[in-house]
C-alpha cells in the first residue's frame, strides 16, 4: 500500500511538474506590443504632448495579469516622451507602473518599429496622446506590423488618438483594414471641445470615416468601446479600461478555438 502511495505521489508530482512547465511555456509564447508615440510637440504652439499614461496602464496590466509578456515599441524607439497631463497617480494602475524600475527603463528604450518582429506578437496596442497624431498614420513599418498581426488571426486594439495608426493601414487585399468595421476614436467634438481641431494635421474620426470604418461615437468624454471581429477601438481615455478588458475577452476566445 505504501509503495503505491509513494508511486501514485510521485505520478501526480510528475503530471503537476509537466503541467507548469507546459503553462510556462504557453505563456512564453503569449507575447503582446504596446506602441507608443515618439513626437513630444503639439504642432506649432510649443506645447509639449506624448504618449497618454492611463491609456498604456489600463490596457498593460490586464495582458500582463493574463500572461502576456509584453514590449513596448514606437517609431524612433528609445525614450518615448510621456504627456505629463495624463501623469494622474491617484490611479492605481498609473502609480504602480511609473514606479516600477523595470517597465521605467523598458519605457526609456522602447522598440524601434523597423526592428519589431510582428510574428512574436498576438496582440498590438496603440496608445493613444495628441503626439500619435503627427508619427503614426504614416509610418510603414507600423503599417506592415499591424496588417501581420492582424492577418495572421492576432489582435489590434487602439485608443482615444491611438486609432491615428490605423488610418494608412492595408491589407494583403489592397483594403483598408477599418474598411466596412465598426470603429471609434476620439471623436471631432471632443477634439474641437480641447480646442485642438486647427492644430491637428487631420480630424481622427472624419480621416476614419474616409477609410471606411462605421464610426460609433459616444456621448464626450464617455466609456465607449467598439468590438469589430478582432479589432478593439476605444474613445478617450475614459474607455481605456474597458478597451483592456475587452482585448483580454477576445484572447480568450481565440485561444478557445
Amino acid at each position: 500500500m505504501k509503495r503505491m502511495i509513494l508511486g501514485l505521489s510521485i505520478t501526480l508530482a510528475a503530471f503537476a511538474a509537466s503541467a507548469e512547465k507546459n503553462e510556462r511555456k504557453t505563456n512564453m509564447n503569449k507575447r503582446a506590443l504596446i506602441v507608443v508615440t515618439s513626437h513630444h510637440e503639439l504642432g506649432e504652439t510649443e506645447r509639449k504632448t506624448g504618449w497618454y499614461l492611463s491609456e498604456v496602464t489600463h490596457v498593460y496590466y490586464p495582458l500582463n495579469e493574463a500572461g502576456f509578456e509584453v514590449d513596448f515599441a514606437s517609431p524612433q524607439g528609445g525614450a518615448a516622451p510621456l504627456d505629463e497631463k495624463s501623469l494622474k497617480l491617484d490611479d492605481p494602475a498609473n502609480k504602480k507602473f511609473i514606479e516600477d524600475k523595470k517597465i521605467a527603463q523598458m519605457i526609456q528604450n522602447t522598440i524601434p518599429l523597423s526592428k519589431v518582429d510582428a510574428k512574436k506578437y498576438q496582440v498590438i496596442h496603440f496608445a493613444g496622446g495628441h503626439g500619435t497624431m503627427w508619427d503614426f498614420p504614416d509610418n510603414e513599418p507600423l503599417q506592415r506590423i499591424t496588417a501581420q498581426i492582424y492577418e495572421r488571426g492576432g489582435i489590434v486594439s487602439a485608443v482615444c488618438h491611438g486609432p491615428a495608426a490605423l488610418v494608412n493601414v492595408k491589407l494583403s487585399n489592397g483594403e483598408y483594414l477599418v474598411k466596412g468595421k465598426e470603429i471609434n476614436s476620439f471623436t471631432n467634438e471632443e477634439e474641437s471641445e480641447v480646442g485642438l481641431t486647427k492644430i491637428v494635421p487631420f480630424p481622427l474620426e472624419s480621416k476614419l470615416k474616409e477609410r471606411g470604418g462605421k464610426f460609433h461615437a459616444g456621448n464626450n468624454w464617455a466609456d465607449m468601446v467598439v468590438v469589430s471581429g478582432r479589432l478593439v477601438t476605444g474613445q478617450n481615455p475614459q474607455s481605456a479600461h474597458s478597451v483592456g478588458k475587452k482585448v483580454i475577452e477576445l484572447t480568450k476566445s481565440i485561444n478557445n478555438h
